[in-house]
């Protein structure tokens, strides 16, 4: 089962999701028509950022969080900017 179905589900039972992914998957998770998706400027497998940068991980997370509080309609896409780069 993919990311976008496991959202699926959880959105039709009341729990509000963000996928967080890579641009590289941007074209494919459009089509998908999720609720919400974050898309980072990272590289593949790594959609939080490099390994032990727990400043950019946690810049990242609050993106997507705020995204959750912010969203008003269904199919939102937004980019994270990294601030550190």
């Amino acid at each position: 089962m993919s990311v976008g179905h496991i959202a699926r589900v959880l959105e039709a039972n009341g729990i509000a999701t963000v996928i967080i992914a890579v641009q590289s998957f941007e074209r494919m998770l459009k089509a998908m028509m999720l609720p919400r998706v974050l898309i980072t400027p990272y590289p593949m497998g790594r959609p939080l950022g490099a390994p032990h940068d727990s400043q950019k991980q946690s810049a990242t997370i609050k993106a997507a969080l705020e995204l959750l509080n912010t969203a008003n309609k269904g199919g939102t896409m937004t980019h994270f900017n990294d601030p550190y780069t």
